[in-house]
């Protein structure tokens, strides 16, 4: 087999040390291959670096071993091609794997072009995805906190979420802060009610009486504490991140894009049916926060699942032949197993946790909206396919809807509720007649314009 880049290197990477296989065209023909170690070190990395650049390598490959990879990827960054690979497409014969067969098995697949590269982002959206995977860890462990909070409540028979819909709000953050502190009685806990809550008065002086002994006091100010801290930690990294954004710039000198007739206007939705093949006017990068404000135009997107999914995903979309392919990288897009003419289970695969964690959040939210696409979608499909499935479904017209939009930096435009209805109108009516005639009923249809007259 010829060789395709015949000036490459495989990296077998660990935690303290890399194994490294270069090649080049050897003199009486054929490929000459060489193999060395090397340490984790910087000054250790360097010298492979060095060490590579003496045969003239243009392209290597490394297998995406936990997190060691970074810390070469790092060194190699802008002096080869990189290619950082799935271990699972590279695997080689059960028995015969050492780290110097590893590198030079990965040596030989790179020259022959049999590798394919994962998706890395530049290092600005690199530290953008560490802030916001940083808040998502803040947010969980808040979250963790204040259960936290209402199990040492129950403990202690104080019934306050029964009565107040948040007890972190500004009233149960002051109950529970004289709770903590034990000198004073349930009527005057009750009285630090504020809104609506301060018509439950009687029912919160009933919920705040209990058995707080000094350790649940104790406890509960730590917890306090604790929320507080992380409140204050979640404002700080959310401003950070709307900095990181900030800083990446929109693109200049894009023409207006145009729909599909050719006339200036909003894409069309549609295409999150249609499996993502619409053509669209790929338009350069948008700028971080200018992504951001498209996208909370979706239903179900507020600003911090704008930020994720900017985050994880970038705002140049041309690095994806096409939104299906970006909706199969994020794990919301059916899988194909099909042998023997048989199809198997279509289960999604697992993809960018951070970023299908953050659309199937928002399309959760979006299946909660009134008279939208997104909402009808879910409605749809969750009574004959279950909800979990349908949730799934939504999420992958979300990401196929902000590939278009992003593409092309155009906003939402809401197609409505009655979308399905209308685009199927006319099985829809003979369904309902159907159900009409199974109950025993005769029924004959006439436009209303025609009943008027």
């Amino acid at each position: 087999m010829e060789a395709v880049y015949a000036r490459c290197a495989g990296l077998d990477v660990h935690k303290k040390s890399v194994v490294a296989c270069r090649a080049r065209p050897a003199s009486g023909g054929g490929q000459e291959r060489e193999t060395r170690q090397f340490g984790t070190t910087t000054a250790e990395l360097v010298a492979l670096v060095e060490w590579l650049h003496a045969w003239g390598c243009t392209h290597v490959a490394m297998e995406s071993t936990g997190s060691y990879w970074k810390a070469v990827y790092n060194l190699l960054e802008g002096e080869f091609e990189v290619l950082v690979v799935n271990a699972q497409h590279v695997k080689r014969v059960p028995g015969r794997k050492t780290d110097v067969g590893d590198a030079e098995w990965l040596c030989q697949l790179l020259e022959h072009g049999l590798l394919q590269g994962s998706f890395i982002p530049p290092a600005a959206q690199r530290d953008l995805r560490d802030l916001t995977r940083y808040r998502t860890a803040l947010i969980e462990e808040r979250a963790r906190e204040v259960n936290r909070v209402q199990k040492l409540l129950e403990s202690g028979n104080i019934k306050l979420a029964s009565v107040a819909t948040d007890i972190l709000g500004t009233s149960g953050r002051a109950m529970l802060a004289a709770l903590a502190s034990g000198e004073m009685e349930p009527a005057a806990m009750a009285e630090l009610a504020r809104g609506r809550l301060r018509a439950k008065i009687p029912a919160l002086e009933q919920a705040l009486t209990g058995r707080m002994r000094r350790h649940h006091r104790y406890m509960l100010a730590h917890y306090l504490r604790h929320i507080e801290f992380l409140d204050e930690q979640i404002a700080a990294v959310s401003e950070q991140i709307v900095e990181q954004l900030a800083a990446i710039p929109d693109a200049a000198g894009e023409d207006e894009p145009t729909d599909d007739s050719g006339t200036s206007g909003p894409p069309s939705q549609d295409a999150a049916s249609r499996d993502g093949e619409v053509a669209t006017q790929e338009r350069g990068a948008l700028g971080g926060m200018s992504a951001v404000q498209l996208l909370t135009t979706i239903p179900g997107v507020d600003q911090r699942i704008a930020e994720v999914i900017v985050a994880e995903l970038g705002t140049d979309m041309r690095r994806f032949p096409t939104a299906d392919h970006a909706a199969a990288w994020a794990g919301v897009a059916p899988g194909n197993n099909e042998s023997g003419g048989k199809h198997y289970s279509g289960r999604v695969r697992q993809g960018n946790h951070a970023l299908r964690r953050a659309l199937v959040q928002a399309a959760w939210a979006a299946s909660r909206t009134a008279d939208t696409y997104l909402a009808a979608q879910y409605h749809r499909l969750a009574g004959r396919r279950g909800k979990k499935r349908a949730v799934v479904a939504v999420a992958h017209s979300i990401l196929v809807i902000a590939y278009h939009m992003l593409s092309r930096h155009e906003p939402y435009r809401e197609l409505g509720g009655n979308y399905f209805d209308e685009r199927k109108k006319e099985s829809v009516v003979n369904r309902l007649m159907r159900r009409i005639q199974n109950l025993g009923y005769h029924v004959s249809l006439e436009p209303i314009a025609a009943a008027v007259t």
